[in-house]
């Protein structure tokens, strides 16, 4: 189990890493081979079957970052996420996810489950009578992720791992939003952790990987299918994952202050109607995120005034860019109507609250100031 006496950036930096035996270089070396030995070896290596050097070293390090017994690293967030459900649900069993969820997630079950029939809920709400109303006697999985997407919503970890122990079910969280420099769900009792680590993992936009952590059995059961789907990451990008690693407690403390910042000049100027984002006091989820978070992250989202035109105002920004992606060192912000939920119908986002002109803000380490800067010429353009 990951060693919580030390500090997350002690960890960061030395836990898991190869030691260079060799040439005694301070970072850990790149074994780039796909071939190894399989005579008079402990451990006959393969790239598919995750036990390279480079891919053992790092998920060691990842499992220490989440407080786990064992981890896994993926070639994306969507192949943890399909993986770690699949590998606990078969057919004839049910799911019941929290309705927020990332737009990614949601179309895997909605059209790929039903071939493998397995059948599926989502919950009305996000407390824990909502989730158990959704409970069936076929039902194994409980699914959240806290802060949610886009909308930074908050789901109780301590209610949602008692309930699942109540009813003998598995729990699993999407972690991505948080990362583990601000919140460990295993320390609440939830079984399942994953991340997309293309985002604060990465944290470059750079990479695209996926991780999930929990205990060794349960992660025998994720290998088991996941050698036989074949969604291993390169060992070169493993190498620069465990690089990237390395400097996540500074970069997101330094986008969580940021955020912070960012948030409340939003939430005071009179050109945003709404903004979203736990570590306000206006935040409905403030005090639940205050018992289960170190920190809310570098994640918002806010809503310009009708008479403000956010597409336009999106392409008046100078210092943010726009992006697919989030939680790189730089600020970036999309529409997610566009983007990350860009396949769920009118219907689907208007029944998540997405509104078409909401804009999520993935607050980088810049000055703040810059970023206030940058927000309010774009604004006084468009007004213009």
């Amino acid at each position: 189990m990951g060693n919580k006496k030390q500090g997350i950036n002690t960890i960061c930096t030395h836990f898991g890493e190869l030691k260079d035996e060799q040439f005694k270089g301070a970072i850990s070396p790149l074994y780039m081979s796909t071939s190894y030995a399989f005579e008079d070896v402990e451990v006959k290596r393969y790239p598919r079957y995750f036990n390279t050097p480079n891919q053992v070293a790092l998920s060691e390090k990842i499992a220490a970052l989440e407080h786990a017994e064992a981890a896994m690293i993926f070639g994306s967030g969507m192949a943890a996420v399909s993986t770690a459900l699949l590998a606990f649900l078969k057919s004839g069993d049910h799911v019941v996810l929290q309705k927020t969820l990332y737009g990614g997630t949601y179309n895997l079950v909605v059209e790929e489950f039903e071939k493998f029939g397995i059948s599926y809920s989502f919950t009305d709400g996000l407390s824990s009578n909502d989730f158990e109303a959704k409970i069936q006697e076929n039902t194994k999985v409980l699914y959240i992720e806290t802060p949610s997407n886009p909308l930074l919503t908050i789901t109780d970890l301590a209610a949602v791992s008692k309930l699942a122990k109540k009813h003998g079910l598995v729990s699993m969280i999407d972690n991505t939003f948080a990362s583990p420099v601000n919140q460990n769900p295993i320390d609440f009792g939830i079984d399942v952790v994953i991340h997309s680590a293309t985002k604060y993992m990465g944290g470059h936009s750079d990479i695209l990987a996926g991780a999930v952590a929990s205990t060794k059995e349960n992660m025998e059961r994720v290998f088991h299918l996941a050698k036989n789907l074949g969604g291993s990451l390169s060992d070169y990008t493993v190498w620069l994952l465990e690089r990237s690693i390395k400097t996540m407690g500074i970069r997101v403390k330094a986008q969580n202050e940021n955020a912070q910042i960012m948030a409340e000049y939003l939430y005071n100027s009179k050109d945003i109607q709404a903004v979203y984002y736990p570590g306000l006091p206006s935040h409905p989820d403030h005090e639940l995120a205050k018992s289960q978070m170190k920190g809310f992250g570098g994640m918002l989202s806010f809503e310009l005034n009708s008479t403000i035109d956010a597409s336009l105002f999106q392409k008046e920004l100078k210092l943010i860019k726009s992006s697919m992606s989030l939680a790189g060192v730089e600020s970036t912000l999309l529409s997610p109507t566009k983007t990350s939920h860009a396949l769920l119908s009118p219907e689907e986002r208007a029944n998540q609250n997405i509104a078409d002109g909401l804009i999520r803000f993935s607050v980088g380490i810049e000055e703040a100031e810059d970023l206030i800067a940058d927000i309010e010429q774009a604004i006084t353009k468009v007004k213009n």
